[in-house]
């Protein structure tokens, strides 16, 4: 479904020097990364915060800001997906569940602003406020959320309108970034488990995350990323045990680091910084 091969992204910062004022650098957020995701599995990218998923994201959809820097290539079914043919899938074979809140529009209600998705996806007027309403019902998103502006709402209720908003895409490739934070343990299994049904339907679901224990129960593969980079991709059933199956020490470290797995000191000891990370658990 997508390919991604030796994808860089550097972004501009400006640094004060001794032999001059502010000058502009380039930090690299993205280093070579090389991915694959298949039609019909959720693939989990796991990394603490600043290791790069979430630009991955944005990389994909052709969200970044205007001055980064890209390199390597992007392919959509086959064929490079560049800045055109993002603008031409966004929001119909490609959706987004982005990460911030403030993507909901403050002036819009709820029911409205999935609508806007549902017929920006290609529903006929006449069948995207039905496809809308069968969305929104579907995350328990009562006749009140429905009618509210964003600011009306709980984090966890905005987040399940975001998911929705996603839902009615019928998007072939589906990234969720960080779709569950906020969310209650009854609300984050039907996320979940709405993910893995797209999966199941044939799509492709990139499911970004720092948890990596609520990720494995629908994860098909996972890649664990650190600094910009792939440390490792493997399938879901490898997080097991003391993770002998897994073969950098970063992921077993990680694996062992969670508080399922006795915040194993041996662990901390074989990554730094690692008790830290663990709270991507």
């Amino acid at each position: 479904m997508l390919t991604i091969e030796r994808l860089t992204l550097q972004l501009p910062y400006y640094a004060h020097g001794h032999a001059s004022w502010w000058k502009r650098r380039w930090a690299t957020c993205l280093d070579e990364l090389s991915l694959q995701f298949s039609a019909g599995e959720v693939h989990a990218v796991v990394g603490a915060s600043g290791a790069g998923k979430s630009l991955l994201a944005y990389a994909v959809m052709g969200l970044l800001p205007t001055p980064a820097r890209l390199n390597g290539q992007l392919c959509y079914q086959g064929k490079p997906l560049d800045e055109q043919r993002q603008r031409q899938l966004r929001g119909r074979e490609l959706a987004l569940i982005p990460q911030s809140l403030s993507a909901l529009d403050p002036l819009v209600r709820t029911q409205r602003q999935v609508t806007w998705a549902a017929q920006r996806a290609g529903h006929a007027p006449a069948n995207a406020w039905h496809s809308a309403q069968q969305a929104l019902n579907h995350y328990q998103l009562d006749a009140h959320a429905q009618q509210a502006y964003a600011h009306e709402l709980s984090g966890g209720m905005a987040r399940r309108v975001l998911t929705a908003m996603a839902h009615v895409s019928q998007a072939q490739l589906v990234i969720a970034d960080e779709p569950t934070v906020g969310l209650d343990p009854h609300q984050r299994q039907r996320v979940l488990a709405a993910l893995r049904e797209l999966a199941d339907q044939g799509k492709s679901v990139m499911l970004i995350t720092h948890d990596l224990r609520h990720a494995l129960p629908i994860a098909d593969r996972v890649t664990i990323m650190r600094d910009g980079k792939r440390v490792e991709t493997a399938p879901a059933h490898a997080f097991q045990g003391t993770g002998d199956l897994l073969v950098h020490d970063y992921s077993q470290a990680l694996w062992l680091a969670l508080p399922d797995n006795h915040f194993s000191t041996s662990a901390t000891r074989q990554a730094p910084q690692l008790q830290q990370e663990a709270d991507v658990a």
